[in-house]
C-alpha cells in the first residue's frame, strides 16, 4: 500500500523534541525523512531501561546522518544534499544558520524550488525575532496561564503550545509542498511557538478581541460559572473530578436530575432560565454536595448508562489501556528489540487509503550515514569510509 507522502524527501536540521515531532508526522506518512545528527553535538540521551521514549517518538520512521557540521566537509556534504531534497526543516537560530551557510537564500542556490521550514520562538519577524524557542516563554505571552487555575492559585503551564506548533510545521510544510507542485515555486516557512500558544488559545483570545472586557483578565472559580451543567467540574467522593458538558440545560435536566436524586419540577430548577440565572449559585452547591456523596466510578457507570454528556476526570495512565485509542492506532503496541513490549503515541490522522505505518523504529547515530552517501549522492565505499576515519561522518 503507497502512503500519501512516498515522493517527498525531507531534510530534517531540527534538534528539539517539538519541532523532531513535526518532521516525524511527515515520516509517518511516507516521507523519507533523512536526520542530521551534529557529531560534535551527539551525546547520550535520557534513556529508560535501554529505550529513549522522547527519541522514540520525535525519530521513528526516519534515516540518520551523523556528520561534523564543524568541518566544511561536513557541511558541503548537507549542501550535496540539497539538490536532492524537496524540504529543509530546521530549529537552529538564526545566527547559527547564517554562520553554516544554510539560510533560505544561499540553499535556493542549490536547489531554488526547495521548501525551506523555520520552526521559531517568535516568528520571522519583529524585535523579539531572535530570543530563545522556548515554549515556557511563548505560553506565558498568550495572557492563559493565569487564567487556568482557580483564583489565588499560581499560574500554570499547560504545556501544549508546542504540539500545536509541531503540526503547524509539519502543515505549512505541506501547504508549501501542493503550491509548487501548481506553480513549480518554492518558499520560506515559518512557524513559532508564540503563534502555536495563541492558536492553542483561540477560544479566548478571539473573544478578548471581539468584546475586551476584564472578564478575560482573571481566573474564574469553577463556582461561578454561568451554566452549573455545563463546563464545571465536581468532585466526586473519591477525590476524582466530574466534568459536566450540557449547556442546552432543557435537553439534559430531566435524565440528569433523576441521577442526582433531584425532583426534575423542583420549582427553584424547573427552567433553564432558572438554573443559569437567578438560582444558578445554588444549583451549583447543590450539584456540588452531591457530587461528593459517591466516588468517581458511581457517577462514570451512571452517565454512561444515561447516556449524558459528562465524563470523568482520568489520570495520566488512562490512555496507555483505553481501548478507543488502541482501536484507532491512537496507542501503538510494539516489541522493541532489546527492550520487550513497549506502547507509543500512534498516529493522531486517520486515512482510508494512505494511512501513517510505522516502518521502522528511531535510528541510532549515523544508523543510515553510508546508505545514505551511497544512494543519494553516489559516494563510493572507499570515499566514505575515509570520511569516516577523518571524523566527518559516523
Amino acid at each position: 500500500m503507497s502512503k500519501a507522502l512516498d515522493d517527498v524527501t525531507v531534510l530534517d536540521l531540527t534538534t528539539t523534541f517539538w519541532s523532531s515531532i513535526g518532521t516525524a508526522l511527515l515520516a509517518d506518512f511516507g516521507a523519507r525523512v533523512i536526520r542530521v545528527e551534529d557529531l560534535p553535538k551527539c551525546g547520550p540521551g535520557e534513556h529508560q531501561n535501554g529505550w529513549d521514549c522522547d527519541v522514540e517518538l520525535a525519530q521513528r520512521n526516519k534515516l540518520c546522518l551523523a556528520v561534523d557540521l564543524e568541518q566544511e566537509s561536513g557541511r558541503a556534504i548537507v549542501r550535496e544534499l540539497i539538490p536532492r531534497v524537496d524540504v529543509v526543516v530546521t530549529d537552529w537560530p538564526r545566527a547559527r544558520i547564517e554562520q553554516h551557510g544554510f539560510d533560505y537564500a544561499s540553499l535556493c542556490v542549490l536547489r531554488p524550488d526547495v521548501i525551506y521550514a523555520h520552526a521559531t520562538g517568535f516568528g520571522p519577524k519583529g524585535p523579539d525575532r531572535d530570543l530563545p524557542a522556548l515554549d515556557e516563554l511563548a505560553a506565558a505571552r498568550t495572557g492563559m496561564m493565569p487564567i487556568l487555575p482557580q483564583p489565588g492559585q499560581p499560574p500554570v503551564y499547560a504545556g501544549v503550545g508546542q504540539m500545536y506548533t509541531a503540526v503547524m510545521l509539519a502543515l505549512g510544510t505541506m501547504l508549501a509542498l501542493h503550491h509548487r507542485q501548481a506553480t513549480g515555486v518554492g518558499q520560506e516557512v515559518d512557524v513559532s511557538l508564540l503563534a502555536g500558544n495563541m492558536y492553542g488559545a483561540s477560544l479566548d483570545v478571539q473573544a478578548f478581541l471581539a468584546m475586551g472586557g476584564e472578564r478575560f483578565l482573571h481566573p474564574v472559580s469553577r463556582l461561578d460559572a454561568g451554566n452549573p451543567m455545563s463546563g464545571v467540574l465536581y468532585p466526586s467522593q473519591d477525590g476524582r473530578w466530574v466534568c459536566l458538558t450540557m449547556p442546552d440545560t432543557d435537553r439534559w435536566w430531566p435524565p440528569f436530575a433523576a441521577m442526582m436524586g433531584l425532583d426534575q419540577n423542583d420549582p427553584r430548577f424547573d427552567s433553564h432560565e432558572k438554573r443559569c440565572g437567578e438560582n444558578r449559585l445554588e444549583l451549583l452547591q447543590v450539584l456540588d454536595h452531591a457530587f461528593r456523596q459517591q466516588p468517581a466510578a458511581h457517577w462514570k457507570q451512571e452517565l454512561n448508562r444515561r447516556q449524558l454528556s459528562a465524563d470523568v476526570i482520568e489520570e495520566y495512565d488512562y490512555p496507555a489501556s483505553d481501548p478507543q485509542a488502541l482501536r484507532n492506532r491512537y496507542i501503538l503496541e510494539l516489541d522493541r528489540p532489546g527492550v520487550g513490549p513497549v506502547k507509543t503515541l500512534g498516529f493522531p490522522i486517520f486515512m482510508s487509503d494512505t494511512p501513517a505505518r510505522l516502518n521502522r523504529m528511531a535510528p541510532g547515530v549515523g544508523q543510515h550515514s553510508a546508505e545514505i552517501l551511497h544512494d543519494l549522492l553516489e559516494y563510493s565505499e572507499d570515499r566514505i569510509a575515509t570520511l569516516i576515519a577523518d571524523g566527518v561522518i559516523a
